[in-house]
């Protein structure tokens, strides 16, 4: 297939961009510099020359500003806008095309469902209240246009991802590593998470069937509390986990990022994943550190 990526050079784009030229297929960046793709222009994430994007037969958008650190409003603009703004620009360009692709997957997050406590959620679940929650709504929302084109498309409920080349394991490696590390306010709210391997084949996953569509969790069957997960890494690395990180301080350092983020409980389940078949690469939280991290 001929597929375009947006976020390519991101932590789950590089790695699906092997992943799919490994698979035969022939991958073109979506650009905002002068490289080698098709561009586009902020801040209106217009598409230059949209008629190109005839010539693919999917689209993957995994762009992004990061959520890490204080939200100040112009942080939280540039969240939103990275998000809503490129995704209805892109999903409104492929639905005027008269040659449209078959499927456009679009990046989402478990932020959708916000703080659950220990409530079980799986797709069919209603959306959370918060800034995240209202982001991952109109992210979803604005890859509407593509879907009224008849465009297949699937929003990836992305879980904490976990790879020690980014994101938050990479974060917390150094500490942990120093003997520093412990749980993160109360310890008891529920994370949802996935490897970085798995992140990158739902993608693959979902290219190959037609019959899935809407949101998707990609996160393993089993999330946790954060606590098992820090005396599980503790484990792994060999190394105790008695500095706990009160939830005043996490407060204090990122603001409402913490609650939102840090200490927000999502006991979220890949309900259509199972229901359709796909085989994790990492389900068991302790042998996937184990295999990530080289001690």
């Amino acid at each position: 297939m001929k597929i375009l990526v947006g976020g390519a050079t991101g932590l789950v784009g590089r790695s699906l961009v092997k992943a799919l030229q490994t698979a035969g297929h022939t991958v073109t960046a979506l650009v905002r510099n002068d490289a080698p793709g098709i561009r586009w222009d902020e801040p209106a994430y217009q598409i230059r020359e949209p008629e190109r994007l005839a010539a693919f037969d999917a689209v993957v958008h995994l762009g992004g500003e990061t959520i890490v650190g204080r939200w100040s409003v112009a942080k939280k603009e540039r969240i939103r806008a990275s998000r809503v703004k490129s995704t209805h620009a892109l999903s409104t360009a492929l639905a005027q095309l008269e040659k449209k692709p078959s499927v456009f997957i679009c990046a989402s997050a478990t932020g959708f469902y916000s703080d659950r406590g220990n409530e079980r959620v799986d797709e069919s679940s209603p959306i959370g209240k918060g800034f995240l929650a209202e982001v991952c709504r109109d992210w979803e929302a604005a890859t509407a246009p593509a879907q009224a084109a008849g465009i297949r498309v699937v929003n990836l409920r992305y879980g904490m991802l976990l790879s020690p080349a980014g994101g938050a394991l990479k974060t917390m490696l150094p500490p942990f590593k120093m003997g520093l590390g412990g749980k993160v306010g109360p310890g008891t709210q529920y994370m949802a998470w996935a490897s970085l391997e798995d992140a990158v084949q739902v993608v693959l996953f979902a290219l190959e069937n037609a019959d899935l569509s809407g949101p998707v969790n990609v996160v393993a069957p089993e999330p946790c509390t954060n606590l098992t997960f820090t005396k599980t890494l503790g484990r792994v690395l060999r190394r105790p986990t008695v500095f706990p990180v009160p939830a005043f301080a996490a407060r204090l350092a990122f603001g409402e990022m913490a609650d939102a983020l840090l200490m927000a409980s999502q006991r979220v389940v890949p309900q259509k994943l199972i229901d359709h078949g796909y085989a994790f690469r990492n389900a068991d939280l302790e042998q996937t550190l184990r295999d990530l991290i080289e001690i």
